[in-house]
């Protein structure tokens, strides 16, 4: 079963892996792994008390505080819980490898880097800054912080600033995935919260907004915020969460984070108005509750997930497979590389027939299934009908009727009847040509080595059912020759013992020949007939998978690759290149698209680890 822990932190991974990688949405039309996972965008207006409601959360002090506009970039927060006792550290991905453990340096840090794109006017910019924190004290959680809503332009700002910050936030809540925290203060009429205006703009419904009440303890004296907590003023879905932040006073005098969650407890524990209410406010309980939250919305969205995981996976595996990879230029290096990759494929070629791999069952089933249903359904029964027996033994007599046996008119049924075994023995060579072929098809594709190189796949491919193709024939002359041999000699024991059987029985031979032309005459003919055909088909049973596996299978493990390695032998440097050959103008291409192959296999595998409950 999965643990909310196990949930939130496999999106985390992953969502880190795309951060990387450059795969997350920002201005790009096209759906990407990193929209398709839940976050959390905290959306609030200036001076709403957004910084500290997330320093709560994280429970540290380390973002760049001020008036008017601080938050100028997204900021892209990953909380990565770790094990107790180990030191907290934060991570930026534009300085990769290089972890701050001083978080007045992650503070500074954030506001060089949003000075580097906007300088340091006033201006916003949609390129997000992305930190991860890991730390023993946090929950797994994805919180992105976006600048505050403000309602006038300052000085050093263009008029459309308010436009644009308003856009830039509703790019991110209006995304299906995205959790919206609308951070409010209580002193501030809810009528008139820029937060829970443009939330209702994008979910007009409430579902995915969890709003907060922010400045509980700076309320006028005698008034409390109990209609909104309580969901009369303005309804959601999700109840609301007050928190109280650290005054001003407090950030001045350093009070650390543990100090100021002791008091926000002590707030709401002590308070007449909130007491009841206390076990559900602050912001321990929004960090638990917004974790939960997202445990459900992950299970609900995994399927989509995993969907386009697969989807993203099948369609960079096929650009990988058109772009190739580069190798050696010299000619012994190039053909004794495609040598090592023949090899490698034969290996698992013979793999699969030999039980290490899936394959060699179905050609057993070939010969313990399908070869005898096909057998049995032979139309024996109508062949060797009265009438038709009749027919034959009259026509074969001609003129003269015969005088004691038939012998005409049995070998005409015998020969009509064993030409239908060659149906069966065609199906059987043709039912194993394909499994081997689809061997080779899927050898070729778990030779992890050959993916590099989708040329020599196709030659090696086109070489390999080549020589199937040879192999076919021969199974087919082999098994229609095993056919065509019990047609040209019957078992004259078999016939010998019928007039001695008929005896055994009480019969008298001499009796059936004056009942030569009544029906019971011809039902014995049909009957005897049908009894040898049996014994052929038994024999058949036994012989035409010995001479398949000898002609198709064994020959298939022996020499497969015979004729290409004679056709690698006569080529030269330039046909060997062209079979390896690489491309300098997708190289950067190529790396991207392995990178991000890398990724989403490593997030399908994530996804398939975690057992659903």
């Amino acid at each position: 079963m999965a643990t909310m822990e196990g949930l939130i932190g496999l999106v985390n991974r992953i969502q880190r892996a795309c951060t990387v990688l450059g795969d997350y949405g920002g201005d790009s039309a096209l759906p990407t792994l990193w929209e398709s996972l839940p976050s959390v965008a905290v959306v609030g207006g200036q001076s709403s008390g957004k910084s500290s409601v997330l320093e709560s959360i994280v429970g540290r002090d380390f973002l760049p505080r001020g008036s008017g506009i601080v938050t100028r970039r997204p900021l892209v927060l990953q909380l990565h819980k770790t094990e107790q006792g180990m030191q907290e550290y934060a991570e930026f991905l534009h300085l990769e490898k290089k972890r701050f453990t001083d978080f007045s340096v992650i503070r500074k840090e954030i506001q060089d880097e949003t000075d580097r794109i906007t300088g340091r006017s006033k201006q916003i910019s949609h390129v997000p800054i992305h930190l991860s924190i890991y730390s023993p004290n946090v929950v797994n959680l994805t919180l992105i912080d976006l600048p505050g809503l403000t309602k006038v332009a300052v000085e050093g700002q263009p008029e459309s600033i308010v436009q644009d910050i308003e856009n830039m936030v509703r790019s991110f809540i209006e995304k299906p995935n995205c959790i919206i925290l609308a951070i409010t203060p209580a002193n501030q009429d809810i009528a008139t919260s820029d937060a829970i205006r443009i939330a209702k703009q994008v979910d007009p419904a409430g579902e995915r907004t969890f709003g907060v009440l922010t400045k509980l303890d700076l309320m006028d004296k005698g008034t409390n915020a109990l209609d909104v907590l309580e969901g009369r003023s303005y309804r959601l879905q999700h109840p609301w969460v007050g928190i109280v932040n650290r005054s001003q006073v407090d950030i001045n005098k350093n009070v650390d984070m543990i100090a100021a969650r002791r008091r926000e407890r002590e707030f709401f524990s002590s308070s007449p108005d909130y007491g009841h209410l206390a076990s559900k406010m602050g912001s321990e309980y929004l960090a638990k509750l917004l974790s939960k939250h997202l445990e459900s919305v992950i299970k609900a969205r995994i399927p989509g997930i995993a969907s386009l995981v697969n989807k993203s996976v099948g369609e960079l595996e096929a650009e990988l497979d058109y772009l190739g990879r580069p190798v050696a230029i010299d000619a012994g290096a190039q053909l004794y590389t495609i040598l090592e990759l023949c090899r490698a494929f034969d290996r698992i070629f013979k793999e699969h027939l030999d039980g290490g791999r899936p394959g060699g069952d179905r050609i057993f089933a070939v010969f313990d299934h399908q070869l005898p249903v096909a057998l049995k359904r032979l139309p024996f029964d109508r062949h060797l009908s009265l009438q038709n027996v009749r027919k034959v033994v009259s026509e074969a007599d001609g003129y003269q009727p015969h005088l004691i046996a038939p012998e005409q008119g049995y070998r005409r049924l015998i020969d009509s009847s064993l030409n239908y075994f060659r149906g069966p023995s065609e199906a059987s060579v043709d039912a194993v040509h394909f499994i081997l072929k689809e061997i080779v098809r899927r050898s070729i594709a778990e030779t992890q080595e050959l993916k590099r190189f989708p040329t020599l796949q196709a030659e090696l491919a086109a070489a390999a059912n080549e020589a199937l193709e040879r192999f076919r024939e021969d199974s087919k002359k082999t098994t229609l020759r095993l056919v065509d041999m019990e047609s040209s000699y019957l078992t004259v024991d078999f016939f010998r013992k019928l007039p001695q059987d008929a005896e055994k029985v009480g019969g008298n031979p001499s009796a059936a020949s004056d009942d030569r032309y009544a029906e019971g005459h011809f039902r014995r003919i049909g009957s005897n007939v049908s009894s040898y055909v049996g014994m052929v088909s038994e024999t058949l049973k036994n012989s035409i998978p010995k001479a398949v596996v000898h002609c198709q299978v064994r020959e298939a493990k022996r020499s497969l690759l015979d004729n290409f390695y004679i056709q690698l032998g006569k080529m030269e440097g330039r046909q060997l290149a062209q079979l390896l050959g690489e491309n300098p103008e997708v190289m950067e291409r190529r790396q991207q698209c392995a990178k991000r192959l890398e990724l989403y296999k490593s997030a399908r595998d994530e996804i398939d680890s975690v057992s659903w409950s």
